[in-house]
């Protein structure tokens, strides 16, 4: 008879202990952060689920890895290590170590991109879209018309619209496309995945047009795996096989190694293109550090050289999956409308169905994310109307799962705190801005309710 409990691929060597909150001093809290809940004190968290960059717990083999740090600062043993182990995997030419995505996401379209261009992507997030506009191009999502339905189960949500992707290279023009962008898993279109049929086609897109194709690779072992429970033909393949698959369809990569990188800081950026890492590397010294440690301590280099392998395991994909699934499910079951089906590595709950009384012009996402909090000292984020503005497709609250931090005993009580705050939704009120940066506005603006 097959085991039904989900049970973690670990034991637990160090623990870290969190603290208890009254309602009445998160309220407080809540308040003097201006019901932004990036400006909380973490200590005053409960249960983050802010995000699962960086957040997640280094295995024992990445520990010892980081005792093997080489802090040379120039032609390290630890950046060879860390070559080999990205190499191995994505098979492209040049790896360029970053302090983190955003800024591998910053020297590629800083190099590739100019004001008038356009870049194509299933989904951008937030920073990508942000380093997009910032040279003066245009992020524009081309996600499939059944990624724009929360509630609809379709098994890969997160693909691009060939077809318009073809549209709009024949509308701007292949010279204002300088490249063509996968997100993998589809982040901000609920923890997605990309099949590798859409990933064959668009490549074949790009080829046709002389475009490269590059892959927002944060998450690519837990869209391998999605590809491997539910694409005929890839079942009897392992992760590691079908993500070196999916590399070989594109020129390149940027990635956040903070997520299926399984460490607590990193990036790279990859490249086949000679004349273009060269460019990326001169800025790579301007902005970040010398190219074999692009900004990373060698400590750092070797976690990840460990932690990417590691996240490809087939123990370890099982129980993440089916742990966030877990959460979903049951929140589903209790009425809560989320985005069908569960993603890889958070719960996206709609908060427009949710809280249909709220218009989105004040900001249903912020007013639930408040109320998780106030209720159970739950940290989340909403991906919606204050992190896109008029770009929004959706209005979300997204609780993305540390990796192999948080056991099911913690998940259970999300599941009653989320529950709680669906059975008195209608008394929850919208919020309005006090306060915005012109970039990036969610990570520090002020609101209050209305």
């Amino acid at each position: 008879m097959p085991v039904k409990t989900i049970i973690e691929p670990f034991r637990i060597k160090s623990v870290e202990p969190i603290r208890w909150t009254t309602r009445a001093q998160r309220e407080q809290l809540l308040k003097a952060a201006h019901y932004n809940l990036f400006l909380l004190q973490a200590d005053d968290v409960l249960i983050d689920l802010l995000t699962d960059s960086g957040t997640g717990a280094m295995s024992t083999h990445q520990w010892a890895a980081v005792m093997e740090g080489d802090e040379s600062y120039a032609g390290s043993r630890s950046f060879d290590r860390f070559r080999s182990s990205v190499h191995d995997i994505v098979g492209y030419t040049h790896v360029i170590p970053t302090h983190q995505g955003r800024a591998a996401e910053r020297i590629l379209f800083g190099v590739a991109c100019k004001k008038g261009d356009v870049v194509p992507n299933n989904t951008h997030f937030d920073t990508t879209r942000a380093n997009v506009e910032f040279v003066g191009a245009e992020a524009v999502d081309l996600l499939i018309p059944e990624g724009r339905q929360p509630s609809l189960s379709y098994p890969f949500k997160g693909n691009m619209d060939v077809a318009g992707l073809e549209a709009l290279i024949a509308r701007v023009g292949r010279e204002h496309v300088p490249l063509v962008m996968l997100t993998v898993t589809n982040n901000s279109g609920g923890g997605q995945p990309v099949s590798m049929e859409n990933v064959r086609a668009v490549s074949a897109v790009c080829k046709r047009h002389n475009i490269p194709l590059y892959f927002d690779a944060c998450r690519f072992a837990e869209n391998a795996w999605f590809i491997k429970l539910r694409e005929p033909g890839y079942e009897n393949k392992t992760p590691k096989e079908i993500a070196q698959e999916m590399f070989r369809y594109g020129d390149g990569c940027t990635m956040s190694a903070k997520k299926d990188g399984m460490a607590n800081i990193g990036g790279f950026l990859c490249t086949n293109n000679d004349i273009l890492a060269q460019q990326e590397k001169d800025l790579l010294i301007l902005t970040e550090g010398y190219p074999t440690y692009g900004g990373l301590a060698g400590r750092d280099l070797e976690a990840i050289a460990v932690g990417i392998q590691e996240a490809l395991q087939e123990d370890y994909l099982r129980y993440r999956i089916a742990s966030t699934a877990y959460l979903g499910n049951h929140i589903s079951a209790g009425g809560v409308p989320i985005v069908q089906p569960p993603g890889g590595h958070a719960i996206y709950i709609d908060a427009r169905a949710f809280l249909p009384h709220i218009p989105s012009d004040q900001f249903p996402g912020v007013a639930l994310a408040a109320e998780l909090y106030l209720e159970g000292g739950i940290r989340s984020v909403e991906i919606g109307t204050l992190m896109f503005a008029a770009a929004a497709q959706m209005d979300l609250v997204r609780l993305a799962m540390p990796r192999r931090v948080y056991t099911q005993s913690h998940v259970d009580y999300l599941v009653e705190v989320i529950l709680e705050v669906y059975r008195k939704r209608e008394s929850i009120k919208g919020m309005r801005l006090s306060y915005e940066a012109p970039f990036l506005r969610h990570f520090t603006a002020h609101l209050e309710p209305v």
